[in-house]
């Protein structure tokens, strides 16, 4: 079969799908016209304070709770709203206001499935970060809950609401570029060896509650590299520790790829391997700084890379490039470039528009209304954090590994102990 028609066949059965699951959504509180949505926030560091401030000025929202772990960030966002919205340190207490309508999860990724499943349990649509989840089975709990519940669950993945990336996916299907056969994604960039630097340890900070903060995750003394760079609590240092994260992959990784699996039709790679080392940082992080993780997709090789002593790509420090047999194309967060592959003829430049996380917000919240489908649909968003995750998986084991759609597992026995963890009491995912 060949590769675009394979995918067509792809798009045909999701879109089927979908179509399924969109019926199943309609049900629950519709809000009218001129009705505001009640949107609490959990977490406001500096991805959380971005989706605060998207939804802040909105005249067809109502920012009505903010929740974070550390008192300073709670008074910013009390300050931006002249103390007009409800500050609180647990996020049980917004999953148990039934004022509310939907709310925002920007924790670190151990935290996502739980406060996800919890609130569609309690009847809340979720706005959640990418990565979807910590581990395999995680993402597919957070399916089974959105769905069992009838929630809108919307991923963090805000690229699918960029024109510029939703025209680069009509691109590589159309056949412009001619059999894509091999797909770079990536992540260069020249840091200091220092990294950041060797904790010196110590108590928490004063307001902040570590213990909450590490939650499902296994207890560990205070550090603060875990948690943020030296200077400030407010860095998404986390993802460097196996406890938390998976480096880049699992942080960089659900953009790129996610752009990726949209343009052949949702697919997910037949095998990953991984392989990577700490070469470049002298400080305690736990992930590998330079690794190369290469997905055998039907009918196309992608992989992704991250190093951190260098930036140089000859595109830029990030993005994408689909190499075709009639063109290559590169795009990143500022536009896109057409190369073609015969000499002579005249190159495609194409400039982003600005920032779009507003238009995924936008999506989002129409959703809510109309009880439709996102565009980043959490069973969308799983299908492409179940893919960095499975480099991770073959990293961590040491094997390569084949991915078993129809179980949600892989054919490798030996490596399944990485797709779950049991997680510390109390806080177990159960939908």
């Amino acid at each position: 079969m060949n590769q675009q028609h394979d995918s067509s066949r792809r798009r045909e059965f999701l879109g089927a799908a979908g179509a399924a699951v969109t019926t199943s959504l309609f049900t629950g509180r519709v809000k009218g016209a001129n009705d505001r949505i009640a949107v609490a926030h959990i977490g406001l560091g500096s991805i959380g304070m971005s989706s605060f401030r998207a939804t802040l000025s909105r005249p067809d929202v109502a920012v009505t709770a903010v929740c974070d772990l550390y008192q300073p960030f709670l008074d910013k966002a009390a300050a931006a709203t002249n103390n007009q919205v409800r500050t609180v340190r647990d996020f049980r207490e917004i999953l148990a206001d039934k004022s509310i309508d939907a709310v925002s999860v920007n924790t670190p990724n151990h935290w996502h499935a739980y406060m996800t499943v919890e609130a569609c349990k309690a009847g809340k649509d979720v706005y959640v970060e990418k990565p979807l989840s910590y581990t395999v089975e995680e993402g597919a709990l957070m399916v089974k809950a959105a769905r069992k519940y009838n929630r809108v669950v919307q991923a963090g993945t805000w690229q699918r609401s960029a024109p510029h990336f939703q025209k680069v996916c009509e691109i590589v299907r159309s056949g412009q570029l001619g059999k894509v056969e091999f797909v770079r994604t990536w992540n260069y960039i020249n840091n200091p060896p220092e990294g950041f630097g060797i904790d010196p340890g110590g108590p928490p900070p004063s307001g902040f509650d570590w213990d909450m903060w590490l939650g499902p995750a296994p207890k560990r003394p205070y550090t603060r590299n875990r948690v943020g760079r030296p200077g400030g609590i407010n860095a998404p240092c986390f993802h460097w520790y196996w406890d938390y994260g998976g480096g880049q992959v699992t942080n960089w990784g659900p953009h790129w790829l996610d752009i990726v699996q949209m343009a052949f039709g949702e697919v997910m790679p037949r095998s990953v391997t991984a392989l990577g080392a700490r070469c470049h940082f002298t400080d305690d992080r736990e992930v590998p700084d330079t690794l190369q993780v290469t997905l055998n997709y039907p009918g196309f090789v992608a992989t992704y890379e991250n190093r951190n002593g260098n930036g140089n790509s000859h595109f830029g420090e990030n993005g994408i490039v689909f190499y075709g047999t009639e063109a290559t194309l590169f795009v990143d967060r500022r536009g896109y470039r057409i190369i073609p592959e015969r000499r002579g003829a005249a190159e495609t430049v194409v400039k982003a528009d600005a920032w779009v996380l507003g238009k995924h917000w936008d999506n989002f919240l129409e959703c809510v209304r109309t009880r439709g489908k996102p565009v980043a649909d959490v069973e969308l968003c799983n299908r492409t954090t179940t893919s960095c995750l499975l480099g991770i998986v073959a990293l961590r084991s040491g094997v390569r590994v084949d991915w078993d759609e129809e179980n949600w597992t892989v054919k490798q026995p030996e490596a399944r102990r990485y797709l779950s963890r049991e997680n510390r009491a109390p806080w177990k995912v159960t939908v």
